[in-house]
């Protein structure tokens, strides 16, 4: 019997399992999970620490017993691969799960091999971050340890470190847990995957909630027992745990180490089906590069939603089937205490370093009509090519961000530029926008800009230009 050899038992890992199951109903599908859950939902961790989601059960989008009994999957957990030979077709394993099928040296054959080894925590090379409360979020085992640590009643005080996505996320399931949260950055600024005009929006709403340290290195934590000190920037605090929040690095070394051929920040490079350069071997999730549909060449951009779909496409293509990965445009959201904070595409900063000539423009407008109850500002920047190609696009409010970047990723996703964003018939009513929608009306900034006028919005079938003007 042919035999599917999957590494992790992530989004990506069951997905490609569950994809080829589907695929080929006699084929031998093995899971080796390092951890002790599988198909959970890593992005809810901070929701389940804040006591929003109520059990760690919770996240879990199916129990290890529905691969195991209803998909056939055999899925072991608490085991891992520690090496592949992509001559013989066999991978190396270890761990505490069962060896059903390995010889002595504990060596299983297979005839393709998924790797969704997704992304490893940063570490900095600090002192006495190697400490039972100090944590970074990445498993649910250790979020589980977490939780129970902030049920005990003994955490008063906690340090981020680092204040991207998972830092600001982290700061806020913190203050929900009750603690005092102080965030610690080296950088000059929050989010560095926006730009700068969003960024300080997200600073002032972090600042209403927690202690924030910019351009502030931390240099050592202490373990005295009853809790820590951290020592940062020349400053002693004391603290009850720390969070480690500095970054994550794709968990490709066994792809490198046989030989897959990879990006210089080591994410493997796989085509469309998702096959790397090694035979019948697919990487898929986080540590792989994707095609990037604005760069038009790999990068690595680890986000969930790309995780499930390479994870479908490689077990559907490695159990024989035809399926294909368009690509990406970078979209994610995040949420900041009471702000939505949302991206795609490049930021003006990331096309600059990619050697794009680029412009932005930025809009503060309202995410209701100004007359009706409630509305808020909503922060809109779009950056453009010259010719008005766009290039990304950024948002923050308290409400109506979140999903209004997903009409900015289409319109990358189409190579759409801001005059034809401009024209969009987006919907109105006064509950959820304004007549010229916050992000038409960034887009109608940017055409203006242009150096050739854009051309008048011709409405199909009429040969007229359509009425500009009006409310109601």
């Amino acid at each position: 019997m042919a035999r599917l050899v999957v590494i992790g038992g992530g989004a990506a890992g069951m997905s490609a399992a569950s994809a080829a199951r589907r695929v080929a109903p006699d084929l031998d599908v093995v899971v080796f999970e390092a951890g002790g859950f599988a198909a959970y939902g890593m992005c809810g961790i901070p929701y389940y620490l804040g006591g929003v989601v109520p059990e760690a059960e919770d996240l879990l989008a199916y129990p290890p017993s529905e691969f195991r009994d209803q998909r056939g999957i055999d899925l072991r957990l608490h085991t891992w691969v520690s090496a592949i030979d992509p001559v013989a077709h066999q991978v190396r394993v270890a761990g505490a799960g069962p060896a059903a099928g390995t010889d002595g040296a504990g060596l299983l054959g297979y005839d393709a091999l998924v790797v969704a080894s997704g992304a490893g925590p940063v570490r900095p090379p600090v002192p006495g971050l190697d400490g039972p409360r100090v944590f970074t979020i990445r498993s649910l085992d250790e979020a589980i340890r977490l939780r129970k640590l902030l049920d005990s009643g003994t955490v008063r005080r906690a340090i981020v470190l680092g204040a991207g996505y998972i830092g600001l996320e982290a700061a806020e399931a913190l203050v929900e847990a009750g603690a005092q949260v102080e965030v610690v950055e080296a950088l000059p600024r929050v989010l560095g995957t926006v730009d700068e005009p969003i960024a300080a929006v997200v600073q002032a709403e972090l600042e209403r909630h927690t202690r924030v340290r910019l351009g502030t290195r931390l240099d050592e934590v202490r373990d005295h027992g009853r809790g820590l000190t951290a020592v940062a920037g020349g400053a002693e605090t004391g603290t009850d745990l720390v969070v480690v929040a500095t970054g994550v690095r794709p968990a490709s070394d066994l792809l490198i180490q046989a030989g897959a051929e990879h990006l210089p920040d080591r994410s493997v490079l796989a085509d469309a089906s998702m096959r790397t350069s090694l035979p019948d071997v697919f990487a898929a999730g986080d540590c792989a590069a994707l095609h990037h549909l604005v760069l038009d060449r790999p990068a690595w951009v680890p986000l969930g939603p790309a995780a499930n779909k390479t994870g479908r496409v490689a077990g559907t293509v490695a159990a024989g089937g035809s399926a294909s990965f368009g690509g990406i445009v970078g979209t994610a959201v995040v949420k900041v205490f009471g702000l939505e904070v949302a991206r795609t595409g490049l930021t003006l900063a990331e096309a600059s370093a990619a050697g794009l000539a680029a412009a932005a423009v930025d809009v503060v407008s309202r995410s209701r009509a100004k007359y009706y109850p409630g509305a808020q500002p909503l922060h809109v920047r779009l950056v453009h090519a010259p010719d008005g190609r766009l290039l990304g696009g950024q948002l923050a409010g308290r409400e109506g961000a979140a999903k209004r970047i997903d009409v900015l990723a289409t319109a990358l996703q189409a190579g759409m530029g801001v005059t034809d964003v401009a024209g969009l018939d987006l919907s109105y009513a006064p509950p959820f926008a304004p007549v010229y929608d916050p992000v038409l009306a960034a887009a109608i900034k940017a055409s203006g800009q242009l150096a050739s006028p854009p051309p008048s919005t011709i409405r199909p079938g009429t040969g007229r230009p359509s009425t500009v003007g009006g409310s109601r």
